[in-house]
């Protein structure tokens, strides 16, 4: 556990960053080594099946990981404010809240997956390995909700190291299964969805081990857990409008790849390629925004916001100098990068074009996160939900729409940085002018 209200700021950010960026690099390796494997080996066909999935699992969790996000703003300001009993809450309930909706998310979503593709005009040929792939993932989910409950409590109390060791472990058994399941068994596609819920599960296990052995205040007891509503509705109260962000932002992704389907398999696969390869870039801003919305939320919980606004200024200055290098690597090394994923040259050349037209805005993307990690951690979440809405609904889906037509699959690529500004610009109005100071669990009076 880490306290973050007290030391140098630069320092404390970095620290508690950089383990963090390390566990989520190794966590997205879980989905560029299932693509890359699916890709080289099983074809294009198997790797645009991969990537229609996605999309739709992120839909399904969506809302639930933003009140688990909740949840962590709301251990974190307890743990600045040094209430150790009200951790220990907010800890057993987010536990039972992931687990039953880890089970009903799993029923539900293995009965509706294949009405799910038809809604996204997935191609025919596609339909069953995508179907069979997501199923799969959709049985793992109790042992994904959990594993993420874990990594989220402790970075809540300032330990971004042991997920990290969590991570590593997961992501190596992940390769090794991934070789075993697809090429030595021989189990194609779903070899790859079996590899990643194995391995999140034997992860889970040691995380629960683990934290009982050394945490007493968030280890998981399960005779002496209770539910607190308090903390619940709290929780809700933070969390729920970043949940339906993330579920719109989920369901913008799938019109978005519904979009993507009309142009057929090789832009599918070139597309999901490409995410990849974004999303990996994306990372550290990503990180940021997390390692800054647990500094805000412990810094609000000891009312030091003069330190909110030092970690404001360090948070934008490290992320920005990231995205500006993902931007070059992906500028000049788009084409090699597209060649680890496949070897088709028409799926190579339209990744090549989604890299190059969005890197060019990796900054825009990394300011956003900044300023929404920010007042993620603040508790104000609802405005930006509001924000994040408009860029993608009512900018970036649209203009997918109205430019594909003209543009081809280049224009879905270029309404993705508009949207960007558009939320950037929004997070910085309602910081500089907006009431987020007022929206922690623990009041007191603001100096």
């Amino acid at each position: 556990m880490t306290d973050l209200t007290t030391g140098n700021v630069a320092r404390q950010i970095l620290r508690f960053s950089v383990p963090m960026l390390l566990g989520n690099v190794f966590q997205q390796l879980y989905n560029i080594v299932d693509s890359i494997i699916v890709g080289k080996y099983l074809g294009k066909e198997a790797l645009a099946s991969v990537g229609a999935s996605f999309p739709v699992i992120f839909t399904i969790i969506a809302l639930i990981i933003g009140i688990g996000g909740g949840a962590s703003v709301v251990i974190s300001q307890y743990f600045g404010a040094k209430d150790k009993e009200s951790v220990k809450k907010a800890v057993d309930t987010l536990n039972i809240f992931l687990l039953i909706t880890g089970l009903v998310i799993s029923v539900t979503g293995i009965l509706f997956s294949k009405w799910i593709f038809t809604l996204l005009q997935l191609p025919d040929e596609l339909m069953d390995s995508a179907t069979t792939y997501l199923n799969i993932y959709l049985m793992g989910m109790l042992v994904f909700f959990g594993f993420n409950s874990i990594t989220s409590i402790l970075r809540g109390v300032g330990d971004s190291k042991n997920p990290l060791y969590y991570l590593i472990i997961a992501t190596v058994l992940n390769i090794g299964l991934d070789f075993l399941f697809v090429l030595g068994f021989n189990w194609g596609i779903a070899g790859a969805a079996w590899a990643t819920v194995v391995s999140q599960g034997v992860a889970f296990v040691i995380a629960v081990a683990h934290i009982n052995r050394k945490h007493s205040v968030i280890r998981i007891d399960v005779w002496g857990i209770k539910f607190d509503w308090k903390i619940f509705v709290q929780s809700l109260r933070i969390g729920l409008p970043t949940g339906i962000q993330h579920t719109f932002v989920a369901l913008g992704m799938m019109a978005l790849t519904g979009i993507v389907n009309t142009f057929g398999t090789n832009v599918i696969a070139a597309f999901t390629a490409a995410s990849r390869i974004d999303s990996l870039a994306s990372l550290p801003a990503m990180t940021l925004s997390v390692a800054l919305s647990v500094f805000v939320g412990q810094n609000i919980g000891a009312n030091k916001y003069q330190r909110i606004n030092r970690g404001l200024k360090v948070a934008l200055v490290f992320a920005s100098l990231f995205s500006i290098s993902m931007t070059v690597v992906a500028l000049f090394w788009s084409e090699p990068l597209m060649k680890i994923f496949s070897n088709d040259p028409e799926v190579i050349a339209i990744g090549k074009d989604y890299l190059i037209i969005v890197s060019l805005f990796y900054l825009l993307f990394s300011t956003m996160f900044v300023y929404n990690g920010l007042l993620r951690g603040a508790g104000a979440t609802l405005i930006p939900m509001f924000i994040t809405l408009f860029s993608l609904w009512l900018v970036r889906i649209p203009l997918a729409v109205f430019l594909s037509r003209f543009m081809g699959e280049t224009g879905i690529w270029w309404s993705i940085p508009i949207a960007w500004f558009f939320g950037v610009a929004g997070a910085m109005l309602y910081y500089k002018f907006g009431n987020w100071k007022d929206k922690g669990v623990v009041k007191r009076e603001v100096r």
